[in-house]
């Protein structure tokens, strides 16, 4: 008896999702944590483990309101199976990223249950988790220490919740979508409701009609749903605003949706900000020809009868176009609606992948990726190979001259592979495409990050004022402070922060303290010997004596 042929692409949940997890592995080993965000996130975590705080998260000894607990508790959980670490962390997003690779496949057989029969070499399925892994914005995400990629896994996962509850219509769908919702705004507040609902809301125009069952008994489905999330979110911040008082429980209430929209209507930025950077984030997708040309003769009846297209834009256009027109714009806002995108990509290239199993594509399908990376990489070349005498550059930063211009070799000839791949199958050209985000990710670390470590690399000044603390001194920091020494130096108190004002009446009043000043131009001339110096970023870190910046208050001024 003969074996269906396995799908070409049946195993991309899988290699697609430990591509992530190792580009997280490789940007552990080639970077350093990144200050500020990264840095502040694991200060707030460390904070609450060290004081078994699990209600309020504090920062610096302040009430943390910004984001909620749902990271912090995770990486809780590693550090309780394998110890205070940074590894742990940084796996986390990744993990998130390779799990929701993993639900594109069963939500694309939920959408497209027609296209998973038969011995089709091409289907949504297989095709959209890989889609989906090799989007830059995705793959840059998976490797960094934020909240977004923890809330897009929910999201995803209300979304497929919203897809089960459509073709089946049971309960405990209805409460996959609860748990989702609940857990989404553990991880980054309110803002999940605004990629589950108008999908949700959607759901008569999406369908045609054909919902399973009646209207109102969908509505109020959905209704239970949002109450069951809201309840899971209350049980966290109910006792948080107690434990953390009124200005705390006004925060997490207020500042979440209310005060953070108004917020972000403060912070101008075009409605169109977001669309000239779609080929960015979507890289390579956008500037292959072949989904262009998918889209063109995408027939107008097929699109009719095709629920779960219907279902995939009722998904992604309203809520970007909410995204657009609030004027506070991050590239990570829109994370969420990638897998969206990658499983329109998927469905529209199925119909003309299947017919074209053994045709070539065309001569030009890989042009405009290769000129992208021959761009880059020449680019990367003449700004390596202009390095001075010294092996710094005399138009900008010393470090420029320890980057390797291979990196650049490497860029272009991956664009050249792409040019040469162009007359194979679609598929095939789908899987050189599919590696090259990790490829820029992996060379903005190893290449171009990797050789500016130490002035990114905040341990040793850390360790020195947490070596400092344990002696018993006061230490303080003239400037804005984000928690960037509290995880990395495991300090166990609070920074005192200071204005430029406050600074010489503090150093008196400490005589045995020290003070963190930064220096835009270098250490100033003259200047004696600082217990710790290191360069940071453009600027130069020292931690002085308070009694030597007693003596030369003019030290305290930050150049």
């Amino acid at each position: 008896m003969s074996r269906a042929p396995r799908p070409p692409l049946a195993w991309t949940p899988v290699l697609a999702g430990g591509a992530l997890i190792v580009l997280a592995v490789i940007g552990l080993l080639a970077r350093p944590l990144l200050p500020v965000d990264e840095t502040r996130y694991l200060a707030v975590a460390w904070s609450m483990w060290i004081h078994g705080d699990w209600l309020v998260p504090h920062l610096n000894g302040a009430a943390y309101a910004d984001k909620p607990p749902l990271l912090f508790w995770l990486f809780h959980l590693g550090w309780a199976l394998f110890g205070v670490n940074d590894w742990w962390p940084r796996l986390v997003p990744a993990l998130f990223a390779a799990g929701s690779v993993a639900l594109m496949a069963p939500l694309a057989q939920l959408l497209w249950p027609d296209a998973e029969t038969g011995t089709a070499r091409w289907t949504p399925a297989a095709a959209a988790p890989l889609i989906l892994a090799a989007c830059l914005l995705w793959s840059l995400y998976a490797t960094l220490v934020m909240f977004d990629m923890v809330l897009a896994f929910f999201a995803l996962l209300g979304v497929y919740a919203l897809a089960r509850a459509w073709r089946r219509g049971l309960a405990r769908d209805w409460a996959l979508l609860g748990v989702a919702i609940g857990l989404g705004v553990l991880a980054k507040g309110p803002v999940i409701l605004l990629h589950i609902l108008p999908l949700a809301i959607l759901a008569p125009w999406w369908t045609g009609g054909t919902l399973g069952m009646s209207r109102t008994r969908w509505y109020v489905a959905l209704a239970a749903a949002v109450l069951l999330g809201a309840a899971l979110a209350l049980a966290w911040a109910l006792p948080a605003a107690q434990a953390g008082g009124p200005d705390y429980a006004h925060a997490i209430f207020w500042g979440q949706t209310a005060d953070r929209m108004v917020d972000s209507f403060a912070h101008q930025r075009p409605w169109w900000w977001y669309l000239p950077l779609l080929p960015v984030f979507l890289f390579p997708w956008l500037l292959w020809p072949p989904l262009w040309r998918a889209l063109v003769h995408w027939r107008a009846e097929q699109a009719a009868g095709d629920a779960g297209l219907w279902f995939c834009l009722a998904w992604v256009v309203p809520t970007f176009a909410a995204f657009s027109l609030i004027s506070g714009k991050q590239p990570h806002y829109v994370l969420p609606l990638l897998p969206g995108f990658a499983l329109l990509a998927a469905r529209l290239l199925a119909p003309t992948v299947r017919q074209d199993r053994t045709a070539g594509g065309r001569w030009y399908d890989g042009v405009p990726v290769a000129l992208v990376l021959a761009a880059l990489g020449g680019a990367l070349i003449a700004v390596t190979t202009r390095a001075g005498p010294g092996g710094g550059a005399p138009w900008g930063p010393d470090w420029i001259g320890r980057i390797s211009p291979g990196w650049g070799v490497l860029l272009i000839a991956a664009g050249l592979a792409v040019v040469l791949v162009a007359r194979v199958p679609r598929a095939s050209q789908v899987r050189v495409l599919a590696p090259l985000s990790a490829l820029l990710v992996a060379t903005f670390y190893v290449g171009l990050m990797h050789p500016v470590y130490a002035r990114y690399d905040l341990r040793p000044a850390a360790r020195e004022i947490g070596a400092l603390q344990r002696q018993g001194n006061a230490v303080a920091q003239v400037g804005a402070y984000y928690g960037e020494y509290q995880f990395l130096g495991r300090l166990r108190h609070p920074l005192t922060v200071l204005r430029p004002a406050q600074a010489s009446a503090w150093v008196r009043a400490h005589p045995t303290g020290f003070v963190v000043v930064y220096y835009s131009h270098g250490l100033p001339r003259a200047a004696p010997a600082p217990v710790y110096s290191q360069p940071y970023r453009t600027r130069t870190l020292a931690i002085w004596p308070a009694a030597v910046l007693a003596a030369r208050p003019q030290l305290l001024n930050a150049s």
